[in-house]
């Protein structure tokens, strides 16, 4: 049996993000209750209502690729730097240094991606340093690779908390991931990278 190790101990930094919410002018928060206050609204056959999304919902979809809020991808090279604002006049908040590290995209602007780690970090990067081949980390100390996805099978390698790995198919609850040379089915509950109810063939 083999085992593979990380790339390094990631940091724990946290980052505050902002939330964009969509909120009507009929509620109004007081302190300590909150009152609700119904207004008469006209109806007419041409009113439309239309959905706010904010950041992160599931079902969101990005203005710029149109592809699905919040997505998992991986830092293409060794550095990236993520800023505090989508261009390269915002200061640099944050430097990830692990090349394949999974990211999860929350914002999309121009050619920016806003993205975060697994302990929430991040920030405003250049989609050219980002990549769609997926990835995943480690989340448990020493999990078990093994043949087959379920608990009965043969553990075929050991990884570390913290190493990256390539994310293969997943099933609801196990995903194949290689790396090291050594490749096997970890549940999901060991890694970072994936949506819980995300499948992949």
């Amino acid at each position: 049996m083999k085992s593979f190790k990380s790339g390094g101990h990631l940091p724990a930094a946290l980052l505050a993000f902002g939330l964009m919410l969509g909120t009507s002018l009929t509620a109004w928060a007081e302190t300590p209750q909150v009152r609700v206050e119904q207004q008469q609204v006209p109806q007419s056959a041409d009113a439309q209502i239309t959905r706010v999304q904010g950041e992160g919902q599931a079902g969101t979809r990005g203005a710029v690729t149109n592809l699905p809020l919040p997505r998992y991808v991986s830092l293409k090279g060794s550095e990236g730097n993520a800023r505090r604002g989508p261009s390269l006049s915002h200061r640099i908040d944050w430097v990830f240094r692990h090349a394949g590290m999974p990211l999860r995209v929350v914002a999309e602007f121009g050619h920016w991606r806003r993205v975060e780690d697994k302990d929430g970090a991040g920030g405003w990067i250049h989609y050219a340093l980002l990549s769609g081949v997926r990835t995943a980390l480690i989340t448990q100390d020493m999990a078990e690779l093994r043949s087959r996805p379920n608990m009965d099978s043969g553990v075929v390698a050991r990884a570390e908390s913290g190493a990256i790995v390539r994310l293969g198919e997943c099933n609801l609850d196990w995903c194949r991931v290689s790396g090291g040379g050594q490749r096997g089915w970890v549940p999901k509950t060991s890694i970072w990278g994936v949506d819980a109810t995300e499948t992949r063939e």
